[in-house]
Protein backbone atom coordinates (compact mmCIF):
# COMPACT_ATOMS: atom_id res chain seq x y z
CA UNK A 1 0.00 0.00 0.00
CA UNK A 2 1.42 3.38 -0.98
CA UNK A 3 2.21 5.74 1.88
CA UNK A 4 -0.25 8.57 2.32
CA UNK A 5 2.41 11.15 1.58
CA UNK A 6 3.12 9.50 -1.80
CA UNK A 7 -0.59 9.54 -2.65
CA UNK A 8 -0.88 13.21 -1.71
CA UNK A 9 2.26 14.02 -3.67
CA UNK A 10 0.90 12.27 -6.77
CA UNK A 11 -2.41 14.11 -6.44
CA UNK A 12 -0.59 17.43 -6.09
CA UNK A 13 1.46 16.76 -9.21
CA UNK A 14 -1.72 15.90 -11.14
CA UNK A 15 -3.38 19.15 -10.07
CA UNK A 16 -0.24 21.08 -10.95
CA UNK A 17 -0.15 19.54 -14.43
CA UNK A 18 -3.80 20.45 -14.96
CA UNK A 19 -3.14 24.02 -13.87
CA UNK A 20 -0.15 24.30 -16.18
CA UNK A 21 -2.22 22.87 -19.02
CA UNK A 22 -4.88 25.50 -18.44
CA UNK A 23 -2.27 28.24 -18.43
CA UNK A 24 -0.65 26.97 -21.62
CA UNK A 25 -3.47 27.98 -23.96
CA UNK A 26 -2.25 27.82 -27.53
CA UNK A 27 -2.51 31.17 -29.24
CA UNK A 28 -3.68 32.00 -32.71
CA UNK A 29 -1.93 34.50 -34.96
CA UNK A 30 -2.92 37.69 -36.74
CA UNK A 31 -2.22 38.58 -40.35
CA UNK A 32 -3.11 41.74 -42.26
CA UNK A 33 -4.21 42.79 -45.71
CA UNK A 34 -3.15 46.42 -45.84
CA UNK A 35 -5.02 48.87 -48.02
CA UNK A 36 -7.57 46.41 -49.38
CA UNK A 37 -9.14 48.20 -52.35
CA UNK A 38 -12.82 47.97 -53.28
CA UNK A 39 -13.90 48.90 -56.76
CA UNK A 40 -17.52 48.78 -55.63
CA UNK A 41 -17.05 51.33 -52.84
CA UNK A 42 -14.08 53.14 -54.44
CA UNK A 43 -12.11 53.16 -51.19
CA UNK A 44 -9.52 51.23 -49.22
CA UNK A 45 -9.30 49.74 -45.75
CA UNK A 46 -7.16 47.35 -43.73
CA UNK A 47 -8.28 43.79 -43.07
CA UNK A 48 -7.14 41.75 -40.07
CA UNK A 49 -7.28 37.94 -40.17
CA UNK A 50 -7.19 35.79 -37.05
CA UNK A 51 -5.84 32.29 -37.68
CA UNK A 52 -6.71 29.77 -34.96
CA UNK A 53 -4.13 27.79 -32.98
CA UNK A 54 -2.75 24.94 -35.07
CA UNK A 55 -3.63 26.53 -38.40
CA UNK A 56 -0.01 26.40 -39.54
CA UNK A 57 0.28 22.74 -38.51
CA UNK A 58 -2.92 21.36 -40.03
CA UNK A 59 -2.21 21.16 -43.73
CA UNK A 60 -5.44 20.40 -45.55
CA UNK A 61 -7.69 21.19 -42.60
CA UNK A 62 -10.23 23.86 -43.50
CA UNK A 63 -12.08 26.24 -41.21
CA UNK A 64 -15.35 28.20 -41.00
CA UNK A 65 -15.07 31.98 -41.23
CA UNK A 66 -16.57 34.82 -39.22
CA UNK A 67 -16.60 38.24 -40.89
CA UNK A 68 -16.84 41.17 -38.47
CA UNK A 69 -17.32 44.92 -38.90
CA UNK A 70 -15.32 47.68 -37.13
CA UNK A 71 -12.13 45.67 -37.44
CA UNK A 72 -10.00 48.33 -35.72
CA UNK A 73 -11.69 47.60 -32.41
CA UNK A 74 -11.38 43.82 -32.36
CA UNK A 75 -7.80 42.67 -31.91
CA UNK A 76 -5.23 45.42 -31.40
CA UNK A 77 -5.49 47.93 -28.54
CA UNK A 78 -3.40 50.59 -30.28
CA UNK A 79 -5.78 50.69 -33.26
CA UNK A 80 -9.05 50.85 -31.32
CA UNK A 81 -11.31 53.89 -31.67
CA UNK A 82 -10.55 54.58 -28.00
CA UNK A 83 -6.93 53.39 -27.67
CA UNK A 84 -6.65 50.45 -25.31
CA UNK A 85 -10.37 49.64 -25.40
CA UNK A 86 -10.78 46.69 -27.75
CA UNK A 87 -12.60 43.37 -27.81
CA UNK A 88 -9.64 41.10 -26.94
CA UNK A 89 -11.14 38.95 -29.67
CA UNK A 90 -8.07 36.85 -30.40
CA UNK A 91 -7.77 35.94 -26.72
CA UNK A 92 -11.49 35.10 -26.55
CA UNK A 93 -11.24 32.86 -29.60
CA UNK A 94 -8.13 31.16 -28.21
CA UNK A 95 -9.95 30.39 -24.97
CA UNK A 96 -13.16 28.92 -26.40
CA UNK A 97 -11.15 26.84 -28.86
CA UNK A 98 -8.89 25.57 -26.06
CA UNK A 99 -11.90 24.76 -23.90
CA UNK A 100 -13.48 22.93 -26.84
CA UNK A 101 -16.71 24.92 -26.48
CA UNK A 102 -16.38 26.24 -30.03
CA UNK A 103 -15.07 25.03 -33.34
CA UNK A 104 -11.79 26.58 -34.47
CA UNK A 105 -12.52 29.39 -36.91
CA UNK A 106 -10.94 32.16 -38.93
CA UNK A 107 -12.08 35.67 -38.04
CA UNK A 108 -11.85 38.45 -40.62
CA UNK A 109 -11.98 41.95 -39.12
CA UNK A 110 -13.01 44.56 -41.69
CA UNK A 111 -11.92 48.10 -40.80
CA UNK A 112 -14.53 50.82 -41.05
CA UNK A 113 -13.86 54.00 -43.00
CA UNK A 114 -14.92 57.63 -42.84
CA UNK A 115 -18.10 56.47 -44.58
CA UNK A 116 -19.05 54.14 -41.70
CA UNK A 117 -22.58 55.50 -41.23
CA UNK A 118 -23.38 55.25 -44.93
CA UNK A 119 -21.82 51.79 -45.32
CA UNK A 120 -23.49 50.25 -42.26
CA UNK A 121 -27.07 51.40 -42.85
CA UNK A 122 -29.69 50.05 -45.26
CA UNK A 123 -31.71 53.23 -45.78
CA UNK A 124 -31.27 56.98 -45.78
CA UNK A 125 -32.42 58.03 -42.33
CA UNK A 126 -35.44 60.33 -42.35
CA UNK A 127 -33.90 62.36 -39.53
CA UNK A 128 -31.04 63.43 -41.79
CA UNK A 129 -28.25 61.17 -40.56
CA UNK A 130 -27.36 60.05 -44.10
CA UNK A 131 -26.95 56.35 -44.78
CA UNK A 132 -28.21 53.82 -47.27
CA UNK A 133 -25.11 52.14 -48.74
CA UNK A 134 -24.97 48.88 -46.81
CA UNK A 135 -25.94 46.87 -49.90
CA UNK A 136 -22.82 48.13 -51.67
CA UNK A 137 -20.79 47.33 -48.56
CA UNK A 138 -22.28 43.85 -48.58
CA UNK A 139 -21.32 43.41 -52.22
CA UNK A 140 -17.76 44.43 -51.34
CA UNK A 141 -17.69 41.80 -48.62
CA UNK A 142 -19.23 38.97 -50.65
CA UNK A 143 -17.95 39.71 -54.16
CA UNK A 144 -14.51 41.26 -53.48
CA UNK A 145 -13.21 40.37 -50.02
CA UNK A 146 -14.55 36.85 -49.50
CA UNK A 147 -13.01 35.47 -52.74
CA UNK A 148 -9.61 36.80 -51.64
CA UNK A 149 -9.93 35.21 -48.20
CA UNK A 150 -11.07 31.90 -49.69
CA UNK A 151 -8.18 31.93 -52.16
CA UNK A 152 -5.44 32.78 -49.66
CA UNK A 153 -6.59 30.77 -46.64
CA UNK A 154 -7.91 27.27 -45.99
CA UNK A 155 -11.56 28.14 -45.49
CA UNK A 156 -14.82 26.27 -45.74
CA UNK A 157 -16.28 28.72 -48.25
CA UNK A 158 -19.90 27.55 -48.33
CA UNK A 159 -22.77 29.43 -46.72
CA UNK A 160 -23.12 26.86 -43.92
CA UNK A 161 -19.64 27.76 -42.65
CA UNK A 162 -19.80 31.54 -43.05
CA UNK A 163 -21.05 33.94 -40.37
CA UNK A 164 -21.33 37.70 -39.92
CA UNK A 165 -21.21 39.80 -36.74
CA UNK A 166 -21.08 43.38 -35.51
CA UNK A 167 -22.19 45.80 -32.82
CA UNK A 168 -24.21 49.03 -32.84
CA UNK A 169 -24.55 50.13 -36.48
CA UNK A 170 -22.47 47.04 -37.29
CA UNK A 171 -25.21 44.97 -35.66
CA UNK A 172 -27.79 46.67 -37.86
CA UNK A 173 -25.66 46.00 -40.96
CA UNK A 174 -25.32 42.35 -39.92
CA UNK A 175 -29.07 41.86 -39.60
CA UNK A 176 -29.87 43.59 -42.87
CA UNK A 177 -27.23 41.73 -44.88
CA UNK A 178 -28.10 38.41 -43.26
CA UNK A 179 -31.79 38.82 -44.07
CA UNK A 180 -31.10 40.07 -47.59
CA UNK A 181 -28.47 37.42 -48.37
CA UNK A 182 -29.38 34.27 -46.42
CA UNK A 183 -27.61 32.37 -49.20
CA UNK A 184 -24.31 33.87 -48.01
CA UNK A 185 -24.45 33.68 -44.19
CA UNK A 186 -25.62 30.81 -42.00
CA UNK A 187 -25.07 32.65 -38.72
CA UNK A 188 -25.50 36.24 -37.56
CA UNK A 189 -24.59 38.04 -34.35
CA UNK A 190 -26.16 41.46 -33.79
CA UNK A 191 -24.78 42.95 -30.58
CA UNK A 192 -26.52 46.08 -29.29
CA UNK A 193 -27.91 46.72 -32.80
CA UNK A 194 -29.05 50.21 -33.78
CA UNK A 195 -32.70 49.21 -34.19
CA UNK A 196 -33.67 52.89 -33.93
CA UNK A 197 -32.25 53.71 -37.38
CA UNK A 198 -34.80 55.25 -39.77
CA UNK A 199 -37.82 54.77 -37.51
CA UNK A 200 -36.93 51.14 -36.78
CA UNK A 201 -37.05 50.15 -40.46
CA UNK A 202 -35.28 46.85 -39.62
CA UNK A 203 -38.47 45.59 -37.97
CA UNK A 204 -40.31 45.74 -41.29
CA UNK A 205 -37.43 43.83 -42.91
CA UNK A 206 -37.88 41.04 -40.40
CA UNK A 207 -41.60 40.90 -41.11
CA UNK A 208 -40.98 40.62 -44.87
CA UNK A 209 -38.41 37.85 -44.59
CA UNK A 210 -39.63 34.65 -46.27
CA UNK A 211 -36.53 32.92 -47.66
CA UNK A 212 -36.34 29.13 -47.36
CA UNK A 213 -33.10 29.31 -45.39
CA UNK A 214 -33.32 30.98 -42.00
CA UNK A 215 -29.94 32.11 -40.60
CA UNK A 216 -29.20 31.44 -36.95
CA UNK A 217 -29.26 34.72 -35.00
CA UNK A 218 -27.62 35.89 -31.79
CA UNK A 219 -29.21 39.14 -30.53
CA UNK A 220 -28.25 41.00 -27.38
CA UNK A 221 -28.51 44.32 -25.58
CA UNK A 222 -26.99 45.83 -22.46
CA UNK A 223 -29.13 46.77 -19.48
CA UNK A 224 -27.35 50.12 -19.27
CA UNK A 225 -28.00 51.13 -22.87
CA UNK A 226 -31.18 53.00 -22.01
CA UNK A 227 -34.87 52.31 -21.89
CA UNK A 228 -35.27 52.91 -25.63
CA UNK A 229 -32.42 50.58 -26.51
CA UNK A 230 -33.90 47.75 -24.47
CA UNK A 231 -37.40 48.35 -25.83
CA UNK A 232 -36.10 48.29 -29.40
CA UNK A 233 -34.12 45.08 -28.84
CA UNK A 234 -37.15 43.39 -27.29
CA UNK A 235 -39.34 44.52 -30.20
CA UNK A 236 -36.81 43.03 -32.62
CA UNK A 237 -36.73 39.82 -30.59
CA UNK A 238 -40.50 39.57 -30.69
CA UNK A 239 -40.64 40.15 -34.46
CA UNK A 240 -38.07 37.43 -35.05
CA UNK A 241 -39.97 34.96 -32.87
CA UNK A 242 -43.23 35.85 -34.62
CA UNK A 243 -41.63 35.17 -38.00
CA UNK A 244 -40.45 31.67 -37.23
CA UNK A 245 -37.20 31.88 -35.30
CA UNK A 246 -37.17 29.69 -32.20
CA UNK A 247 -35.25 30.11 -28.97
CA UNK A 248 -32.46 27.60 -28.77
CA UNK A 249 -30.38 26.45 -31.70
CA UNK A 250 -31.69 28.96 -34.27
CA UNK A 251 -32.06 32.02 -32.05
CA UNK A 252 -30.53 33.34 -28.86
CA UNK A 253 -31.53 36.55 -27.10
CA UNK A 254 -29.47 37.85 -24.20
CA UNK A 255 -29.71 40.91 -21.98
CA UNK A 256 -26.51 41.84 -20.18
CA UNK A 257 -27.75 43.63 -17.08
CA UNK A 258 -24.39 45.37 -16.51
CA UNK A 259 -23.68 46.02 -20.18
CA UNK A 260 -23.35 49.51 -21.60
CA UNK A 261 -22.68 50.57 -25.20
CA UNK A 262 -18.94 49.95 -25.21
CA UNK A 263 -16.15 47.74 -26.50
CA UNK A 264 -15.65 46.40 -22.99
CA UNK A 265 -19.24 45.20 -22.74
CA UNK A 266 -19.08 43.51 -26.13
CA UNK A 267 -15.75 41.93 -25.22
CA UNK A 268 -17.39 40.26 -22.21
CA UNK A 269 -20.12 38.76 -24.37
CA UNK A 270 -18.12 37.76 -27.44
CA UNK A 271 -17.00 34.33 -26.14
CA UNK A 272 -20.66 33.30 -25.93
CA UNK A 273 -21.20 34.66 -29.44
CA UNK A 274 -18.40 32.48 -30.81
CA UNK A 275 -19.82 29.44 -29.04
CA UNK A 276 -23.26 30.11 -30.50
CA UNK A 277 -22.07 30.71 -34.07
CA UNK A 278 -19.64 27.76 -34.14
CA UNK A 279 -20.90 25.11 -31.71
CA UNK A 280 -18.38 22.36 -31.16
CA UNK A 281 -20.84 19.57 -31.95
CA UNK A 282 -20.77 20.65 -35.58
CA UNK A 283 -17.00 20.12 -35.97
CA UNK A 284 -16.27 18.20 -39.15
CA UNK A 285 -12.72 17.52 -40.27
CA UNK A 286 -12.44 18.03 -44.01
CA UNK A 287 -9.04 17.33 -45.44
CA UNK A 288 -8.19 18.70 -48.84
CA UNK A 289 -11.78 19.69 -49.71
Amino acid sequence: MRPMRDTLSAAFRTVLRLQNRRKAVRRGTLQHLRGFHSNILANERDITIYLPPGYQDGEGLRYPVLYMHDGQNLFEPERAFIPGQHWHLAEAADEVIAERTSRPMLIVGIDNTGSRIDEYTPTADSAGHGGGKVNDYGRMLIEELKPVIDAQYRTLPDMANTALAGSSLGGLATLHLGLKRPDAFAGLAAMSPSVWWDNRAILAEVERFDAPHRPRIWLDMGGREGVEGLANARALRDRLLANGWRNGDSFRYFEDRRGDHSEGAWARRVPSVLEFLFPRAELITLNGS
